[in-house]
């Protein structure tokens, strides 16, 4: 994705992804927020280990940079296990998945990101593998085609998705347990910016830790990388210490409002208002418009402003809402009160 003012990139450097590695909580009680899923997994979890058995393959799914991988790993320290990651557009065929399900242990983690995206043959490999830990492979081509069935060790399967949508139902049900991540409210992204300011040993006050916190998205990823950049600011700007008026002034330079909206979320309440009217809007047509691929905006920057009550889905596009007028200090038209 292009770089844009204000935009806090998908893209981070190796130096910051290890520092992601070092933020990440480590076990379930270092893990802050989404308390119903969290007491789930933790029941599911001692029950297996109880009864000395794998536990059941775990869909999780949400936007982007809510802890889905976190809580994988979070969940093969728990058990104790080994975790061996992957993604969906990774696997490109049977043998992929066979010499990755082979190469398992014993009760081992098997973690598939952007599940979704598997191809079709791949993920019917899947199917006996999750439910009889077998594989069936064809060796050799043409009337001397042979099929093999291999017995794998059993294991658990985590899978995570943005979309659950896309997945076919084949395979949605075969996941025995489904935890669904929403977006965190303000006091637990406090304590997660508070968590990893001391971890990253930046000094921080509470007016401060609230600034960012209130322009996180409700996404812990985005906390983290704001954080940063307000510790950039501070070290050239404040001597290092963030307060609340250093975060404002830094979150003015990155063109990030009350609520969080960077460049492109404006924009995009910008082109329905200003352009259309209000909406309603197709995707692509959206896409265009801001200069933005429409899937990024589908699955990035649609579902939190859809959050706040900015932007609502119809059958003939996306419509901004009255909420969206009054945010952007509009007056809503008359094509919009109609709609509404």
């Amino acid at each position: 994705m292009e770089e844009r003012p204000g935009i806090i990139s998908k893209e981070i450097t190796a130096e910051e992804r290890a520092l992601d590695l070092t933020l990440r909580p480590r076990t379930l009680s270092e893990f802050v927020g989404q308390g119903a899923n969290k007491e789930q997994l933790h029941i599911f979890i001692e029950a297996a280990r109880k009864r000395g058995e794998v536990l059941d393959h775990v869909l999780l799914s949400g936007p982007p940079g809510l802890g889905k991988t976190t809580l994988a790993n979070i969940i093969s320290n728990e058990l104790g296990v080994n975790v061996r990651g992957t993604s969906g557009p990774a696997i490109e065929r049977q043998g992929d998945v066979a010499a990755i399900l082979t190469n398992l242990e014993q009760g081992d983690v098997l973690f598939i990101d952007e599940i979704h995206r598997l191809p079709r043959a791949v993920e019917e490999i899947l199917y006996p593998a999750m439910e009889d830990f077998r594989i069936d492979i064809v060796i050799g081509k043409g009337p001397g085609a042979q099929s093999v069935r291999l017995e794998i060790p059993r294991f658990t399967l985590i899978g995570a998705t943005t979309r659950v949508g896309l997945l076919t139902a084949p395979l949605l049900s075969r996941f025995g347990v489904a935890c669904r991540l929403g977006y965190y409210p303000v006091d637990e992204m406090e304590a997660i910016v508070r968590r990893a300011a001391g971890i990253m040993e930046i000094e921080v006050d509470d007016t401060g830790t609230s600034e960012i916190a209130c322009r996180s998205r409700g996404t812990p990823r985005v906390a983290n990388r704001l954080l940063r950049r307000v510790r950039d600011f501070a070290q050239v700007r404040a001597q290092g210490a963030v307060t609340g008026q250093v975060a404002l002034e830094a979150m003015s330079l990155l063109r990030i409002d009350e609520v969080g909206l960077d460049v492109l979320d404006q924009a995009i309440l910008e082109t329905l208002i200003d352009k259309f009217g209000g909406g309603p809007v197709g995707l692509k047509t959206l896409g265009a418009a801001v200069g933005e691929d429409p899937d990024t905006l589908e699955e990035v920057y649609e579902p939190f402003l859809m959050q706040l009550g900015f932007v609502k889905r119809t059958p003939r596009g996306r419509v901004a809402t009255p909420r969206a007028f009054k945010h952007m200090g509009r007056e809503a038209g008359g094509c919009e009160e109609k709609l509404f």
